[in-house]
């Protein structure tokens, strides 16, 4: 044995070996899955498939069935990526995750359920005037949002500016249980319905068959996110973010106003999660008081799946975990036989953070932190 094999051999810990055995175990079941999924669309009773379904044939999915979960899948995943684009932002530049971004997003489903409620009852949530009401709903959602941010940046974080990272992270958790009691003091604990949209908007259109209000989701988040690049890449507002992000005290020096950079990161990642607000009321057409905390936690591991601090990551980690709890349990899961496969999308979106975090652990396109944060 040569010393450079000894010290490999040396370096490997039993930890290092219980992570090789779950990556092992991970990529066994996709492949598994997948053989077995394939293998059941070819010949639904193969002995495999009998064997998994207790004797019998399985079901496999039509064209039109797995198309209409990839659309889901990627609608969904538009939304999450939306809401992970402020917790990439907020985390680029202060170095703590906020968990009451959930809640932002949220107050701008809630704000959408008032405003569409009393456009509404004006008559204007239909015909030819449903496209400025949606259009004036989205400007509501996003500015009530925006203030929402800004107030939580300036109440709960500026204050702690310079404490330990962990006060301010616990901090935001408070801050997200109190959101939720006032909404629920302000509306009830119950679900709030979003007024019935236009026939269309429910209808499905082009030649892929998609919803008319999964059309409006992948639009508006592609505008959204050209948007939110333009502002980053190609303005002063941008350059001064990307400054505070990599080292505030070197951008105070160079003259940046670094306390009105922070706001206005907040204020752009309650923007973004706003208008995911609206989407979600437009898609599931209700809210309640905590929509914003499972939705929260997925836009978190969106981030993290795409890598911290990648803004373009955000959100092509929002898109690959949305299109997984769509597909994964169809695809990979039932035809290993396993009950309940519907129940499981929240678990699905939990594994693939895991498993990006065990072969990439800065995420898919990798992260941007600030020379601190990499130190």
């Amino acid at each position: 044995m040569t010393t450079a094999m000894r010290a490999r051999g040396a370096g490997r810990t039993n930890v290092d070996r219980f992570l090789t055995l779950i990556r092992v175990a991970l990529v066994g079941l996709i492949v598994v899955g997948l053989l077995a999924f394939i293998a059941q669309q070819i010949a639904p009773g193969n002995p495999f498939a009998k064997w998994t379904h207790d004797g019998e044939a399985a079901n496999p999915l039509t064209w039109a069935q797995f198309r209409g979960l990839v659309v889901t899948g990627v609608s969904q995943g538009a939304m999450y990526g939306l809401i992970a684009l402020g917790y990439s932002m907020v985390y680029g530049v202060l170095g703590f995750i906020n968990f009451a971004h959930g809640e932002v997003f949220m107050v701008g489903a809630f704000t959408g359920f008032i405003m569409s409620n009393k456009l509404d009852e004006a008559g204007w949530w239909e015909g030819g005037a449903f496209i400025p009401a949606v259009l004036l709903t989205v400007i509501m959602c996003t500015l009530v949002a925006t203030a929402t941010a800004v107030l939580m940046e300036r109440v709960a974080y500026r204050p702690l500016r310079g404490s330990p990272r962990l006060i301010p992270l616990i901090t935001s958790i408070g801050v997200s249980f109190f959101i939720q009691n006032v909404v629920i003091l302000l509306f009830g604990p119950g679900a709030k319905s979003y007024p019935q949209p236009p026939v269309w908007l429910k209808e499905k259109h082009t030649f892929l068959e998609i919803e008319g209000s999964k059309i409006v989701v992948f639009v508006v988040a592609a505008i959204s996110m050209a948007g939110l690049w333009y502002l980053v890449e190609r303005t002063k507002t941008g350059k001064a973010m990307r400054a505070v992000a990599e080292d505030k005290e070197i951008a105070s020096l160079m003259g940046i106003n670094v306390n009105r950079t922070i706001v206005t990161t907040f204020a752009v990642g309650g923007a973004m999660a706003g208008i995911a607000g609206i989407l979600w009321g437009l898609v599931f057409k209700s809210v309640i008081a905590t929509t914003g905390f499972l939705p929260g936690i997925k836009a978190f591991t969106a981030a993290v799946v795409g890598g911290v601090g990648n803004l373009g990551g955000a959100m092509a980690g929002g898109i690959s975990l949305g299109s997984a709890e769509a597909l994964a349990p169809l695809t990979l899961l039932e035809p290993l036989g396993v009950s309940g496969v519907s129940q499981l999308r929240d678990a699905v979106a939990f594994v693939l953070l895991i498993l990006v975090l065990l072969f990439k652990p800065t995420g898919l396109f990798g992260e941007r932190l600030s020379s601190d944060d990499r130190a």
